[in-house]
């Protein structure tokens, strides 16, 4: 039986590899045996015993709690853990995600000790390397034996920084296997969306009629932490709220929160409380996140994940960002790029406001990109 050893670092990480787990006791459970290790990159409080059930979910079986700390610091007591667990566990492959600290942790430890490493959403690239995430990404990408992009954007990427995408097996780092696999938050985006219907009462606590609001998401510190980023976001908000007459949704951390009451002036802060168009909400559940993102009519963000999921759920896209990844979505004009910019911001609302019929091809697979990583896997095993 293969065995795997898959690194999460967060919540969303834990989510994304949840396609992966379920495909694997749906599907492989004979072939596969999976181990998931927890680095505590960023302790979340929603990560309770409820969290796992309500979700479905297999509870991490090693947690090595690093919490905070300097990326140095952080990185390196995650290796020295990951390292650690990869002795004891001996698996076949390591399995990472994304772009964290842990994902790169995981990369580094492993390629240290010769385990092929198993990159899910490979190719993605800002081209700013200024993000942290950025250096992880291509450093992970460039480790790992397994590559499996979400987009065909992904996969040009990679081509376009030497890798080959019709290498023959056996795989190793130095003739890595390449792969198109589809959105691993699309097969999860498909399943927990009728999870939420089910379970999440988010509209109706907040009086939220689908189609006649807008949602927004702000946590990137180059949003939160910039006096002048966040007054033109939150004057956008505003003015949006005014002209359309339509409730604007906003769950924040409570560290946006406070930094609101330190980087905004007295007058718009006003101007945010007396608004009854303008609803701040607490962070919201991950099955809450999804019925509204399914319900919103339009949505504003500067997360990555959310900029992806209004793509599946058919909703138009405001970016909060100088850049994306998800280039495809920006090409076919389901999603603006308006950065921390008023104006531009506006704009792009009116933009979408007269624009009810947009096109959303299939940019992100079928639905099951678990499925077919897990097939490849057992293909890369066996040598075929």
């Amino acid at each position: 039986m293969i065995k795997l050893l898959t690194i999460v670092g967060a919540r969303p990480q834990i989510i994304k590899a949840a396609a992966l787990s379920r495909a694997i006791k749906n599907s492989f459970q004979t072939r596969i045996r999976e181990f998931i290790l927890h680095t505590g990159q960023h302790y979340d409080q929603n990560m309770s015993q409820v969290f796992f059930d309500e979700l479905g979910i297999p509870e991490p079986d090693f947690n090595l709690n690093v919490g905070s700390a300097s990326h140095g610091v952080q990185t390196a007591r995650m290796i020295e853990g990951i390292e650690e667990r990869l002795l004891d566990l001996k698996p076949d492959f390591l399995v990472v995600y994304g772009d964290t600290n842990s994902t790169l942790a995981g990369a580094v430890a492993a390629s240290k000790i010769h385990i092929p490493i198993v990159h899910i959403e490979a190719g993605l690239r800002s081209f700013n390397k200024t993000m942290p995430e950025e250096i992880n990404r291509i450093m992970c990408d460039h480790a790992s034996t397994m590559l499996f992009s979400p987009t065909l954007t992904g996969l040009k990427n990679l081509q376009n920084e030497g890798f080959r995408l019709n290498s023959e097996p056996p795989f190793t780092s130095d003739n890595p296997a390449i792969f198109h696999c589809g959105d691993v938050m699309y097969d999860n985006s498909l399943f927990f969306a009728q999870l939420a219907d089910l379970k999440s009462s988010i509209m109706e606590q907040n009086q939220l009629k689908p189609g006649q609001f807008v949602l927004g998401t702000i946590h990137r510190d180059n949003n939160t932490d910039d006096p002048k980023r966040l007054t033109a976001i939150f004057e956008a908000l505003i003015r949006i709220s005014e002209i359309s007459g339509l409730e604007v949704f906003l769950p924040l951390h409570p560290r946006t929160s406070k930094i609101m009451e330190r980087n905004l002036n007295s007058n718009l802060l006003q101007k945010i409380r007396s608004n009854a168009h303008l609803k701040i909400s607490q962070p919201v559940s991950f099955l809450d996140i999804i019925k509204l993102e399914k319900n919103a009519m339009i949505i504003m963000t500067d997360s990555g994940g959310v900029q992806k999921e209004s793509y599946f759920f058919r909703k138009p896209c405001i970016i909060l960002r100088p850049e994306t990844e998800w280039v495809e979505i920006v090409k076919n004009g389901t999603a603006i790029i308006a950065d921390a910019d008023k104006d531009r911001i506006l704009n792009a609302f009116a933009y979408f406001e007269e624009r009810p019929d947009l096109d959303f091809p299939p940019e992100f697979g079928d639905g099951e990109a678990g499925e077919f990583i897990c097939e490849q896997i057992i293909r890369a095993f066996n040598g075929v």
